[in-house]
């Protein structure tokens, strides 16, 4: 074999890849029709320019041999370069692009978890080690909430449906409590470990994808290792790294609730001591002010007596103030009086010199006659006056009748 075959060149997709502690790597390289396994040693590896993982399409170059301890053909890896990823990455990158421009991944919608779920819901394989691992930690943890298994193949080709089917299942049971279902689940777990890509491959279908997103409730997915990633992690409102994450996420330890209550009840312990040391003060403070009955009755007469003298000064003080001012009144009075009468005299003086200027005597004694008619009306035109007409002539110091021989107007 070594002289017909050797050295190869084989193309085909890693799976099950792992690298020891001693920098020497393992793996199998397959395609539709078989496998093969292979060993690259730490200085082939130390040689490589990228990070090869399962599901990475290469080609490798290298020699075949038979590994003695188990008989097995195997290709001892010299060389390796990238030759495009494989059939299942493209698979998952291109469902994972639909998903997402669908807006299955948004941040938006995914919902917090619950503090305190009243039941739990999971779903895994019966005969999975990640059955044990999760439901250890939830009975370390919250040994008093119910949980709720739903069962159903997480590897093989039925493994999507019988998810589906099993997330349904426990969809129900997120309903209020009834018959036939007495518990009411508040979150989901949907969990398995770790394996090769096709191992966990059914948690990239796309029906379960959409399932998880209908879910009524949050739902954590703790698929695999901390390093893998499916669909239904990006869909899930929470990825755990590990099915034990996933369990301790959603259910906070009764060790940590019982810490809360007991300091809950240090500060009501502490808050009630300060306020009987507040309510005690207060009643010294009281007892204090209040001392002896006949103690109090003479603060109260001390009161009393203040009292009375500031009122007796008050008093005394305002009736000085009244006698001050009737005896600046008494004094002020006639001098205002006779300075009051003077004015009213002087103003009737000044009234009786304009009256007597218009004295209408002062006019005739200037030798103006005031003509009147026969019946008293006054004669102030030349056209009132009729030849042969009688009229009265008053002047300063008497009167003349008049007869009117004729009249001119002007």
């Amino acid at each position: 074999m070594d002289a017909r075959f050797n050295p190869v060149t084989v193309g085909g997709e890693i799976t099950g890849f792992s690298r020891a502690a001693s920098g020497h790597c393992y793996f199998s390289i397959k395609d539709e029709s078989g496998q093969i396994r292979c060993a690259m040693f730490r200085r082939a590896a130390g040689l490589l320019d990228f990070a090869p993982r399962d599901g990475d399409r290469v080609e490798v170059r290298g020699r075949l041999g038979v590994y003695e301890p188990r008989g097995e053909l195997q290709l001892v890896v010299e060389s390796m370069r990238t030759a495009g990823q494989g059939t299942l990455f493209e698979q998952f990158f291109k469902l994972k692009a639909k998903l997402e421009q669908e807006g299955l991944f948004d941040a938006g919608r995914k919902r917090p978890l619950p503090v305190m779920p009243r039941g739990i819901g999971v779903v895994t394989s019966l005969g999975a080690a990640a059955l044990h691992d999760v439901v250890t930690a939830l009975q370390r943890r919250v040994p008093h909430i119910p949980v709720v298994l739903a069962p159903a193949s997480v590897q093989g080709e039925n493994a999507p449906r019988e998810i589906t089917q099993a997330l349904a299942d426990l969809y129900e049971c997120t309903q209020a409590p009834a018959k036939g279902r007495p518990v009411q689940v508040d979150v989901i777990l949907m969990v398995r470990g770790g394996g090769a890509m096709e191992d966990l491959w059914a948690f990239n279908d796309e029906a379960l994808a959409r399932m998880i997103a209908r879910s009524p409730v949050p739902v954590v997915c703790g698929v695999g290792h901390e390093t893998d990633f499916t669909i239904a992690d990006f869909v899930a409102d929470l990825r755990a790294p590990t099915p034990t994450a996933a369990a301790e996420l959603v259910s906070e330890s009764m060790q940590t609730w019982l810490g809360v209550i007991a300091n809950l009840e240090q500060r009501m312990h502490d808050a009630l001591a300060r306020y009987l040391d507040q309510q005690a003060q207060r009643l010294d403070m009281a007892t204090t002010r209040l001392g002896r009955p006949s103690s109090l009755a003479g603060r109260q007469h001390l009161k009393l007596v203040s009292a009375e003298q500031q009122m007796r000064h008050a008093l005394r003080t305002a009736m000085q103030f009244r006698q001050s001012e009737t005896a600046r009144w008494q004094q002020e009075f006639p001098v205002a009086t006779g300075r009051a009468l003077q004015r009213q005299r002087d103003r009737a003086a000044r009234a009786e010199l304009r009256l007597g200027l218009l004295d209408p005597t002062l006019v005739l004694k200037r030798g103006y006659a005031w003509l009147t008619l026969e019946d008293g009306g006054p004669l102030s035109s030349a056209r009132q006056a009729q030849a042969g007409q009688r009229v009265r002539a008053t002047l300063a110091d008497g009167t003349v009748d008049l007869a009117v021989v004729s009249s001119d107007t002007i």
